[in-house]
This record gives C-alpha cells, structure tokens and sequence, in this order.
C-alpha cells in the first residue's frame, strides 16, 4: 500500500477489485432508495389527525417528507461512496447532517431525528469499513473474528452475570413495578425465541408459523383452568403437550418440503389455528376471548388481599402488608424458571444425539441421509420440542394477563420471534436473549418518544444490521470438538 510523505498510507481500504460505478449510477441507486422511502414515509408520517376545538381533521405533512426523502438521497450517495472506498468526503458529509440534526435551529422533530439518524449510519459505516480493513491488513483475518474468540472464552461468566443479575433485579433500588413488568415481557420472548431457536437455529427449518404453538398453550390453560378447575401446575405440562402434538401434526405434512415452501405452509398453519380460534364460539368464545383465567399460586397461597374463608393469603401467611407487587414478583421468578428450564435443555439437547441430527439436518439434508440419520424422524422431533416449549411460555402468557384472545396470537407474533432468533444469529442462545433485549425491551423504554419511538427503533435496527448482518452472534459452535494438546502439533 503506497504511503504519503508524512509516512501514513494513502489509503486505509485496499482495492477490492471490482469495477467503480458511474456516477450516472450512483444518482440512480440513490434515486430509487429516494423514492422507496418517499412510498413509505408519505402513508406512516405525511399526515397525522389534529384536533382542534373538538374536532378532528388530517393534518398534511409534506413538506417535511419531501426534506426527508433528500436527506436519505443524500446519505445513500455517501453510503455508495464508503462502499467504493471513498471515505473523507462521506464522513464529512455524515458529521455535518447529524450535527444539523442536533443544533440547528429546525422547528420539526421529525427532520432533527431523520437528520442526525442518517449521518451517524454513515459514521458508524465508514468506521466499520475502516476497522476491517485494518483488521485485515494487521492480522489477515476478518474483523469479528476475535471478536468471537472472545465471546467464547467469556460466555461462562457473561451468562453467570445475566443470571445473578436477573435473580436480584426486584431487589434492585430501579426494581419498581414498571422494570419488572418490561423484564417479564422480555423472559417471554426470551423463552419463545429458544424454543423457536430449536426448529429454525438448531434444525435449520424456517417456521413462520410458531405463533401456533403460543396460542395452543395459552387456551389450553385457559380452557382446562376454566372448564375443568385444574391448577396451574397441572395446566402447565398439559399445555406443554397439547402444543408438542400440535408440533408433531404440523410436521407431518411438510416432511418433504423445504425453503421457502416450508416458510409457506408453517405460515398457513399458524393462520389456520387462528382461524379456528375466532370461529369455534361455543369453546373459545370466539373474538370475545376466554376472561377470568385463574392466577397461580405459590404452593397453595393465593396473592389476594383478602382469601376465601379458611384459606390464608401470601402476604398473611409471611405476615406482610398487602402489596399487588408481590404478584408480579412471583410471575417474573416464574418465568424466569421456566427460560432457564428451556435453555438449559436445548444446550444439553445439543450434546445429545437428536442435537447433532438437527445440526446434520441443518447443514445438508443429503449427507444426513447418507449418514443412515432418519430426516423426518429429525424434523418431527425439532418442532414437537419447539413446539413444546412454545406451549409452556402460551401457558404462562395467559395465567399472566387472565385473558385470551385470537388477536392475541396474529403473524405479527411470528415475524417477532423470528426477528429475535435471526437478529441474535441463528443457534445462538446469547443471541436470542440481547436481540429480545433489543427488540421488546427497549422499545418499552423509549416510549417517551411517542410518534419518534418506531423511527428510532428501525435506525437502530439498521445500524445492528449493518455491523453484523449475519446477526450479533451468528457463529456456529460445535457441539463435539476436538482438543488439541498443548506443545503438539498435527
């Protein structure tokens, strides 16, 4: 790499080789991302409804669009730019619009937001251009790369600290109602991004209809709670079974299928179930939805200010004042068990047999038959268990709100579990559990943004995306692994 007469080289990118693009098609690309932007902002932001003297009308918020729309023009050109190499006229450009963005006088949010999000992607990939490249040029291996030797040697005490930390959250002085109920929200996902870690992560079968299985647990409880008087803990294996049956039933008709045709049926699967629940009245209660779900009880002890005549409440029985965040405590130990319980058997599964079939199955179907491995046997196995623990976290979900219902288990529930598992890198567990963080966790937190709250959230989206766009852990581990003695060579 030539050097400049300071002595510091020229350029920090080295030459990828492949042909520039004209500037005629670099306007041209930043055109149509331009106008793509332009056909979605203009139905989400271009108009809002005001009210004024107690009407309510449809403001227009055009011009405002239209800036937006070239501010994104503009970042793309820079963008384009940082992909051919071109670095000091981009990250001028990106540092000058998020500074517009912070302190200049604009009198819309929504600009100042779009301003300083654009420049600081720009920033954020230019740098990420650079480290690469001087990863590249130092070690001969790709930036990340020790990045993931690291996170393997600190997975034990990272997973440790999670877990000490999660125990002792409603201890902590930020422990109040509102943290906990969002954590809570977050083990959730947490425990259904795992279980659906085992059919896409694991078995390498792509399932856009895990929403099923949620919704099987959860008026399984409902119903058996309701109808039948059984208890949480008898409910809850029972969920666990009738959605690992209704796994075993999906899996059946798409032994054969694969890619894009699998992501198809498992996605009218999930609509089906659905279906069948707003229009089976006389069991599910239709769109009205099952009410009054009992609430579990800590080994007979009911969480009520005053209990049935002969019986003792919680808080009587530890002789405390009545608080309705006793509750809710005991909900967020329970779903932490249960996320525990669920980790813990899929790391273990992965050791076992049936864990390296999935894995055979993931990496190629053909050389896992050749292996004498049964593949329907494999797949049927991946989404009973999936399934399985999607009920138990369905179960759950109704004993929490004491109410279901169909709007409750739409493909919008899908196409979340699934971000979570692709976005933490698919098999990951670690990764499951930031990319919840991420997607549930901190979107709650953010509300104080109102309209802004979305926006800030796909900025972050694309700045996790274009820095790991395999997902913020995607390497594959093995299970078995060979150890090579200290001092010998191969």
């Amino acid at each position: 790499m030539p050097s400049t007469g300071n002595g510091t080289q020229a350029s920090i990118l080295p030459d990828s080789g492949h042909r520039r693009l004209p500037p005629g098609a670099i306007f041209k690309e930043a055109g149509l991302t331009a106008v793509v932007s332009l056909a979605l902002l203009v139905p989400f932001v271009g108009f809002k409804i005001a009210n004024r003297g107690g009407e309510q009308f449809l403001e227009t918020r055009l011009p405002e669009v239209l800036i937006a729309a070239g501010l994104i023009f503009l970042g793309r050109i820079f963008l384009i730019l940082v992909r051919e190499g071109s670095l000091a006229l981009p990250v001028a450009g990106g540092a000058v619009i998020s500074v517009i963005g912070l302190f200049a006088p604009i009198p819309s949010a929504f600009i100042q937001a779009v301003a300083f999000t654009a420049g600081l992607v720009i920033i954020v990939r230019a740098a990420f251009m650079v480290f690469a490249a001087r990863r590249r040029s130092s070690t001969g291996r790709e930036f990340g790369s020790g990045f993931a030797d690291g996170y393997r040697k600190a997975l034990p005490w990272l997973a440790s600290a999670l877990i000490v930390f999660a125990v002792i959250l409603p201890l902590m002085p930020f422990g109040e109602r509102r943290t906990i109920d969002i954590a809570i929200l977050v083990l959730t996902y947490i425990m259904l991004g795992w279980g659906l870690n085992i059919v896409v992560g694991l078995a390498g079968l792509l399932d856009l209809g895990y929403v099923a299985f949620y919704a099987v647990g959860a008026y399984s409880y409902a119903l058996l709670a309701s109808y039948f008087d059984f208890s949480f803990w008898v409910c809850l294996p029972l969920a666990g079974l009738f959605a690992g049956f209704f796994g075993i039933i999906l899996g059946f008709p798409v032994l054969r299928l694969r890619g894009d045709y699998l992501a198809i049926v498992t996605l009218g699967f999930g609509e089906m179930i659905r279906v069948i629940l707003l229009n089976w009245v006389s069991l599910t209660k239709g769109p009205d939805g099952v009410s009054g779900i009992p609430r579990p009880s800590f080994f007979g002890l009911e969480f009520k200010r005053y209990p049935a005549e002969g019986t003792e409440s919680f808080h009587q029985f530890f002789g405390l004042d009545y608080s309705s965040l006793h509750r809710v405590v005991f909900l967020y130990y329970l779903i932490l068990i249960l996320a525990l319980i669920t980790n813990f058997f899929t790391r273990r599964i992965r050791t076992l047999p049936i864990g390296r079939a999935w894995e055979a199955l993931r990496e190629d179907e053909i050389a896992c038959r050749s292996l004498g491995i049964n593949p329907h046997s494999t797949k049927l196995s991946a989404f009973a268990i999936g399934a399985m623990f999607g009920g138990f976290a369905g179960a759950f979900f109704a004993t929490r709100q004491g109410f279901v219902s169909p709007e409750s288990f739409t493909f919008l529930e899908s196409a979340i579990i699934l971000a979570i598992v692709v976005l933490g890198g698919m098999g990951s567990q670690m990764g499951v559990v930031i990319a919840a963080v991420v997607l549930i966790g901190l979107p709650e937190y953010i509300r104080d943004l109102q309209e802004y709250r979305m926006l800030a959230f796909g900025a972050g989206m694309v700045l996790i995306m274009s820095w790991r766009p395999r997902g913020l852990l995607s390497q594959r581990d093995p299970t078995i692994s060979l150890a090579r003695a200290e001092g010998k060579t191969s």
